[in-house]
């Protein structure tokens, strides 16, 4: 797994084995968590729905990636204080309870503020467990590693998706949600018992980042030599974050409008996600081998391409190998992203750079959902959704391409042949096992 042996992970063979699978699991519960609401918005729209329309369904959308706004910003505010391992198991207990209260909502008001707990809780969990595979992992292996821990999320994705082909529309919607709720019971434990805290010390002292003399960290991230390439990830990920959330909500509904069985459309969701999940693996050693940014690139225009294709209403097989195409691109391309940001900050300033781009993004995850609706709504074809959805993708890889160094006490991080993940360690051991 080429992880670091070097101080708190010396606790043991068998928690260094476990890291990767662990965190992969917190990944695919956020993956499941996210996909389950488009499997179920068709059924939350019929008769054995509880009084939601299309606008209130896309409003609801976004209330997810509200909550995960003030999640991914406590996340940034946090990390250096708490550490890690708190955070990632605090956010996973959160959105668990926010699944079961999805489950058992009488109201879609209720719902909707139980989707905004969950939300809150995979704002906090996202950036820490990918700045933490990313702080525990050998040098060369950043990349790699964190997209080893993101095929979790498009793995638990898929599962919605078939589970939904599985039980709707016979059984209730709240199986799927109930499905989202159950498995952190024995997740939390045995994390709790096998997962060390990151090899970057929680701040002790006034002279970390994330003290409020430096607006929460946003100080050393607004530094002259990092300040544009901060912004810039933070439109990268409001471009990548639109589309996940976008085509993540709408996509079976979008689908149906145009003519498709439940089950079809259901099917065809799957396929993207079994894309995204070979984008996140093939994408993270891809990244490793020739670099990041080009890899972010050529997901972006792969994921924009696959939606133009699905635009022209192709044969049926050649639209579920256009959206695994998409999948692939457009999906893997914003855990690809995440890979870039925390590689190139330098340890210090990762978690609370991926914090604060995914913060950032969330404005992109609240109005695509919001614009998805607001199309599929206003009678316009099929098409314009995927036009809507194909433009972000072609921002996202043009912004990713003009990333520039990092240059940070005179020393450039980042670069060409200089990836902040081969950074020796803390203690500058950089033994695998």
């Amino acid at each position: 797994m080429h992880l670091t042996t070097s101080g708190p992970l010396s606790r043991g063979v068998a928690a260094r084995r476990a890291l990767l699978p662990l965190t992969a699991c917190f990944a695919a519960l956020e993956g499941y968590d996210l996909a389950c609401y488009g499997v179920t918005v068709p059924s939350l729209l019929g008769r054995a729905g509880i009084g939601a329309d299309k606008s209130s369904a896309g409003t609801v959308g976004s209330m997810v990636a509200v909550g995960m706004l003030a999640g991914a910003t406590l996340a940034a505010v946090l990390v250096r204080r708490l550490g890690s391992r708190r955070l990632i198991l605090g956010g996973a207990a959160l959105f668990s309870a926010g699944m079961l209260i999805c489950a058992l909502a009488p109201t879609f008001t209720i719902f909707g503020i139980a989707r905004l707990i969950v939300g809150a809780g995979l704002g906090v969990v996202l950036p820490t467990v990918t700045a933490y595979v990313a702080d525990v992992s050998a040098p060369g292996h950043g990349s790699r590693n964190v997209g080893i821990m993101m095929a979790g999320y498009p793995a638990g994705a898929l599962l919605a998706p078939l589970l939904g082909t599985a039980l709707l529309p016979d059984a209730s919607w709240r199986w799927i949600y109930l499905g989202g709720a159950v498995p952190v019971l024995a997740l939390l434990p045995l994390s709790a018992r096998l997962l060390p805290e990151s090899p970057v010390a929680p701040a002790r002292d006034s002279g970390e980042p994330g003290k409020a003399g430096d607006l929460f960290g946003l100080g050393p991230l607004l530094a002259r030599g990092v300040r544009m390439a901060t912004l810039l990830f933070w439109v990268i990920s409001f471009c990548g974050l639109l589309l996940v959330f976008g085509i993540s909500t709408w996509l079976p509904s979008i689908m149906v409008a145009g003519g498709y069985s439940l089950g079809s459309s259901l099917l065809q969701t799957a396929a993207m996600w079994a894309g995204a999940g070979v984008g996140m693996v093939a994408g993270g050693r891809a990244a490793d081998r020739i670099g990041t940014k080009p890899v972010v690139v050529i997901a972006f225009l792969t994921g924009a391409a696959g939606l133009a294709g699905l635009s022209a209403r192709p044969p049926l097989w050649a639209l579920f190998a256009l959206m695994f195409v998409s999948g692939l691109g457009f999906i893997g391309s914003q855990a690809l992203v995440n890979a870039l940001i925390v590689t190139r900050y330098p340890l210090a300033l990762r978690g609370t750079g991926i914090g604060w781009a995914l913060s950032a993004g969330r404005f992109g995850a609240i109005l695509g959902p919001t614009a998805g609706g607001w199309i599929l709504s206003s009678g316009l074809s099929i098409e314009w959704n995927f036009y809507l959805f194909a433009v972000p993708g072609l921002l996202g890889a043009a912004l990713a391409a003009v990333v520039p160094a990092l240059r940070t006490g005179g020393a450039v991080a980042g670069g060409p042949g200089c990836p902040a993940d081969r950074d020796p360690g803390l203690d500058g051991r950089t033994a695998t096992p």
